[in-house]
């Protein structure tokens, strides 16, 4: 079995994973985003919001394959596109509740870079590759109340996650719609994260675990 490293300490990103069959193991990058990003711009002047996430989740794989040998290393980055201001974490609960105030009632596209590098041995089919991409999708907000974003921000959800907002917890009834890939919004996207793999010659289903295995052609039903 290839040995998948997940370069990040989002459960979310993890959570998605399992749930598609993939059983990653963790390993947090050291990455200093802020230095990175300031050094980039200083070498190559202002960049749009798929530059910053793709530049992260880069930083955060090749830190991670310095460090792993002989797997696949999966670094994720996710930023928020208000207007062209780029928005990561909140730093505080003060500018979560600017942030939301902003957004309520508009959009914003969520981008997440996405880069793989493959430290497996050639006897074991390594290609020696780092590559990557970015996946953007399209959010529309609620229109929320100052009480509705006070009451969020006390959570401190806003507070863990780039954007201000979830997708899969308690945001979920303050977005109004998407358009584009759903998993792209909680952290990562599956179908783009499919495509890098095989561009190192991995197929998702042989990718999947062996109980996820022993589970397809189960019947699901939906009341």
């Amino acid at each position: 079995m290839t040995s998948l490293v997940l370069a990040s300490a989002s459960p979310a990103r993890r959570r998605l994973l399992v749930a598609a069959g993939l059983e990653p193991s963790i390993v947090v990058s050291g990455v200093d985003e802020s230095a990175v990003t300031a050094a980039a711009r200083e070498t190559y002047g202002e960049l749009v919001a798929e530059d910053v996430a793709l530049l992260l989740a880069r930083a955060k794989a090749e830190d991670v394959a310095d460090q792993i040998d002989d797997a696949v290393i999966i670094g994720c980055d996710s930023v928020l596109d208000l207007d062209g201001a780029i928005h990561g974490k909140p730093s505080s609960a003060a500018e979560a509740v600017s942030r939301w105030r902003q957004m309520r009632g508009r959009s914003g596209i969520l981008h997440t870079g996405h880069w793989v590098v493959d430290t497996r041995d050639e006897d074991h089919g390594g290609t020696g590759a780092t590559l990557g991409a970015t996946a953007s999708t399209t959010v529309h907000f609620a229109k929320l109340t100052d009480d509705e974003i006070d009451a969020y921000v006390e959570t401190g959800e806003p507070l863990r996650v780039a954007g201000a907002f979830t997708l899969d917890g308690l945001g979920a009834p303050y977005v109004s719609s998407i358009e584009g890939d759903p998993s792209n919004v909680v952290g990562i996207s599956l179908p783009l994260l499919r495509e890098l793999l095989m561009e190192l010659g991995l197929a998702w289903h042989d990718l999947r675990s062996s109980a996820h295995r022993g589970a397809q052609g189960a019947h699901v039903e939906r009341a």
